[in-house]
């Protein structure tokens, strides 16, 4: 008997793992969510416009030689600090 009952038991959270597994746990709006694109980071960036366009992000400006007027640093976007949170 007890056998029996131990099957039964197995076979049973077994149905109830195949369910959830089948049935994926999300609702559809997560999965919408999910597939949404992150956008580019600030670094990825080479448009002055899409850089300031954000307010995560700020433009450094290319920095040029006074004497030569060569080009030292290019510019570049990066992304603003994080507000620390007290």
């Amino acid at each position: 008997m007890r056998n029996v009952l131990n099957r039964s038991l197995a076979i049973g959270a077994a149905a109830i793992v195949f369910a959830a597994l089948a049935y994926g746990g999300v609702s559809a709006e997560e999965k919408k969510k999910a597939a949404e694109p992150k956008p580019a980071a600030c670094k990825t960036m080479t448009a002055e416009a899409d850089c300031t366009g954000r307010n995560d992000c700020s433009w450094v400006q290319a920095s040029v030689d006074k004497k030569t007027g060569k080009e030292k640093r290019k510019a570049y976007c990066r992304s603003k600090p994080k507000s620390k949170k007290t």
